[in-house]
């Protein structure tokens, strides 16, 4: 079963008690969840076992963390690694977001290795992929998009993709306003699913739950949701205010 996925991003936002009472609201909100689908919250570094604590008694709500290092350990001050994700229970992380990409400079190969510790960690990336505005206006996005997943992603094993979750994130529309239409949502969405058959096959490609992320809304999520390969959405402005967070969840598709 393909998992539909409402994961919220919430960047560098909140202070410490404006996190906690999101969390307490998501909480006390996030009731209904139907087989298959899955809340997940990108939580900023410091906050996460104090959310980890308010949303304990939700067994619909998981925790991400929003980037991990790419060394396992060592003298790299600042840095978080995947070990110690996993030491505070903390079951995914999102790698490769276009702003760590574009701000910080990630490397395809970089994003490889990040992937690899967080997977030796058992914790399950949430791999972001997507092409830039001059990219999409050559009509170059499809190759584009595909060597950010050959040359991060097709060293791992079949077992390994069985099940991943990768979120596709036109960068012309990350926070912009802007948002790709449902249909070319639709087009890229179905275009990576098909660069991962030709590597894994059908089987383990219509395993991986792929997500939209850009300007996702609760206005649009549902017509966004219902394409056949959109299998949820990575949230970010829309995900810091519990209301409308909570009606973009309800906007899933049951699970596939």
């Amino acid at each position: 079963m393909r998992k539909q996925i409402a994961a919220a991003n919430w960047k560098m936002n909140l202070t410490a008690s404006q996190a906690q009472e999101l969390a307490a609201a998501l909480a006390t909100g996030v009731t209904q969840v139907q087989p298959g689908q899955q809340v997940i919250l990108g939580v900023p570094f410091p906050y996460l076992v104090l959310v980890q604590n308010k949303v304990a008694g939700n067994k619909n709500i998981f925790l991400s963390a929003q980037n991990c290092a790419d060394k396992k350990n060592g003298a790299y001050t600042g840095e978080t690694s995947a070990e110690m994700l996993h030491s505070i229970s903390i079951p995914y992380v999102i790698i490769g977001h276009s702003e760590r990409r574009e701000y910080y400079h990630e490397t395809h190969s970089q994003l490889a290795t990040k992937v690899d510790l967080a997977l030796a960690q058992d914790i399950q990336p949430i791999f972001c992929c997507g092409e830039p505005l001059h990219v999409r206006e050559t009509n170059t996005q499809n190759v584009f998009v595909e060597k950010q997943l050959k040359e991060s992603l097709f060293h791992l094993s079949d077992a390994q993709m069985k099940n991943f979750i990768i979120a596709y994130e036109p960068i012309w529309a990350i926070g912009t306003g802007k948002t790709a239409s449902s249909d070319q949502a639709q087009e890229m969405h179905a275009h990576i699913r098909q660069v991962l058959a030709s590597k894994y096959g059908n089987e383990t490609a219509e395993s991986v739950s792929i997500l939209y992320g850009g300007s996702v809304k609760a206005a649009n999520a549902t017509e966004i949701f219902s394409k056949p390969d959109v299998d949820g959405g990575l949230v970010g402005g829309a995900s810091l205010v519990a209301t409308e967070f909570i009606s973009i969840i309800e906007s899933l598709k049951p699970g596939s």
